[in-house]
C-alpha cells in the first residue's frame, strides 16, 4: 500500500493535527484474533459470513503470481485471474485498461477490474481495494535489497482477497442493494523513499483510483458510500479511525465501527484516531464526492505505524491470518446487509 501519512492535502493535515490518540494500540494475544462472543454471534445470524479459508486462498492465489508490478507478466496474468473470478461469481465484470506516467516518467499499463452485483439496483455501495504490489522494498534494512519488488500479500492482495470472498458470498446471498467492487491497479508505484522529496507528491500514488475517479465506468456514477480495504490480513490486526475517512465520511466510519463492535471486534476496530493516509479513498472522496472510508491496519507502534513487514520482502503469505480476513469480510457484509 502506498502509505505516506505526512503528505495529505492541507485540509486533511490540519484535521490530523487536532486528533489525539485516546486509546492504546491493539494488543490481542500473539498470533491470535479474539473470537466473537456468543451474544455477538447470535446477533449476526441473519447476515451471511465469509469463509476464512476461502478468503485466504484468494490471497494466496494472487501471491502465487509473484510481484504484481506494472508492465510485468505477473500483472497481466493476475488481472485476468481477478476478472475471471468475479465473472465466475455472477458479477457483471469489465476491465478498465489505462496508461499512467510513473513518478520518473515511465509509461505504465494499468488494469482496473470492475464488477457490478445486482446492476439493476439504483442504490449502490462501492467496495474497493488495490491488487498491485510495491515495486520497491523501501523498508528493507539492506540498501542492496530496496530496489527489489515485494509479494505484497498483505499490502494489496489481502483487501482484494476479502472482496473476492465477498463476491462469492453475494452470489449465494443476493444483497438488498447494488454492490460495485473495484480492484485498483497501480496504487503502490509511488516515488520511492530514496528519491528527493519522496514524501512531497501524493499524486505519484494511487494512479488506478485517480484514473477511475476521473473516468468512472458509468458516466456520472455515484454510490451511497464506499469502503476501501487495505492491509487487512495481518496477525494481531488493529484498525483505527483514519483522519481522511473521518474528514469525508465520519458517519459511515462510525456506523462501520459500530457494526464491528456488535460482532465482538471492538478491540480490533478501535475508536483511536490515526493521521491522514494517502490511499485510494482520498481520490475517490476528492474527485467523485462519494464518501469513502479506509479500513487499514495502523497500530502506531512500529517506525512506520503499519504492520512490521510493510514494504519489505517479508510481506508474504507467512504473515497472513485467515482469521483477520474473515473478521474484515464479516464487518463489510454486516454493512451490506444493514
Amino acid at each position: 500500500m502506498s502509505r505516506k501519512t505526512k503528505n495529505a492535502p492541507a485540509g486533511i493535515l490540519a484535521l490530523a493535527c487536532l486528533i489525539t490518540f485516546g486509546a492504546p494500540a491493539c494488543k490481542p494475544k500473539p498470533g491470535n484474533v479474539p473470537a466473537a462472543t456468543g451474544q455477538a454471534q447470535a446477533a449476526k445470524t441473519a447476515i451471511p459470513e465469509c469463509d476464512a479459508d476461502s478468503a485466504y486462498a484468494f490471497v494466496e492465489a494472487q501471491a502465487a503470481f509473484g510481484p504484481r508490478i506494472p508492465n510485468s507478466q505477473a500483472q497481466k496474468d493476475c488481472a485476468a485471474y481477478l476478472a475471471d473470478e468475479l465473472a465466475r461469481f455472477g458479477a457483471q465484470t469489465q476491465t478498465q485498461r489505462f496508461q499512467a506516467r510513473r513518478w520518473d516518467g515511465e509509461l505504465l499499463e494499468g488494469y482496473n477490474i470492475i464488477a457490478s452485483i445486482r446492476p439493476e439496483k439504483t442504490q449502490r455501495i462501492l467496495l474497493c481495494a488495490h491488487w498491485d504490489s510495491r515495486p520497491y522494498a523501501d523498508n528493507e534494512p539492506g540498501h542492496d535489497m530496496r530496489r527489489q519488488a515485494i509479494d505484497g500479500a498483505n499490502d494489496g492482495a489481502s483487501g482484494t482477497g476479502v472482496l473476492l470472498e465477498i463476491a462469492r458470498v453475494l452470489q449465494q446471498n443476493p444483497p438488498p442493494i447494488g454492490v460495485d467492487i473495484i480492484l485498483f491497479d497501480l496504487e503502490d508505484s509511488g516515488k520511492p523513499q530514496w528519491e528527493p522529496n519522496a514524501r512531497g507528491d501524493e499524486y505519484t500514488w494511487a494512479l488506478g483510483s485517480q484514473h477511475w475517479a476521473n473516468n468512472p465506468h458509468i458516466p456520472g456514477y455515484t454510490a451511497l458510500y464506499g469502503i476501501l480495504l487495505d492491509m487487512v490480513g495481518t496477525r494481531n490486526p488493529c484498525f483505527a479511525m483514519e483522519a481522511t475517512s473521518v474528514y469525508y465520511a465520519q458517519d459511515i466510519l462510525q456506523k462501520t465501527w459500530g457494526k464491528a463492535a456488535r460482532l465482538g471486534y471492538a478491540n480490533i476496530f478501535q475508536s483511536r484516531r490515526t493521521p491522514a493516509i494517502i490511499d485510494d479513498h482520498l481520490f475517490i472522496n476528492e474527485i467523485t464526492g462519494i464518501p469513502t472510508i479506509d479500513i487499514i491496519h495502523y497500530d502506531g507502534q512500529s517506525g512506520t505505524g503499519f504492520f512490521p513487514q510493510w514494504h519489505t520482502r517479508q510481506d508474504n503469505m507467512e504473515n497472513i491470518s485467515a482469521s483477520t480476513l474473515k473478521i474484515v469480510g464479516d464487518v463489510v457484509l454486516a454493512m451490506i446487509f444493514d
